[in-house]
């Protein structure tokens, strides 16, 4: 009795597979940090030049949970967490940072990146200003 369950590969016709390209390692060591600061949460994201994300973080996305999101200690490892993830990804190392919103991580994810000896050139302050308020509730009928 003989097995004929398996195939010799010259039974089989080749396929021709493309040949896949192999993937280039972007450097961009000067970029843009933006900073989403609220009170229920921060987010982090480190950008290039023209604004397209390298890597991003959130307190929510580090494990913190309900009011424990908006803290400054959050903030500070979200930035850490985002700030590594760039650095040995891209070789990041110096960058303009756009604050955008009133949350107690402002400072904290700022100071997160001088740790890791991310070089902050500037801050901008991008926090939304009211101009003239909401629309005024209709007058009571008497």
């Amino acid at each position: 009795m003989t097995d004929q369950t398996t195939q010799t590969p010259a039974s089989e016709p080749i396929e021709q597979t493309a040949a896949k390209k192999k993937k280039v390692k972007r450097s961009v060591s000067k970029g843009q940090v933006h900073i989403l600061a609220t009170f229920n949460n921060t987010i982090v994201s480190f950008t290039d030049p023209s604004g397209a994300v390298l890597s991003t973080s959130s307190a929510g996305a580090c494990g913190f949970r309900g009011s424990k999101k908006g803290t400054a200690y959050a903030a500070q490892v979200a930035s850490e967490k985002a700030g590594q993830n760039a650095k040995q990804q891209y070789g990041f190392r110096a960058a303009d940072v756009f604050v955008k919103g009133i949350g107690l991580g402002r400072d904290a994810a700022i100071r997160a990146l001088a740790s890791l000896d991310i070089q902050v050139e500037s801050i901008q302050d991008l926090t939304g200003v009211p101009h003239g308020g909401v629309r005024p509730r209709k007058g009571r009928r008497v």
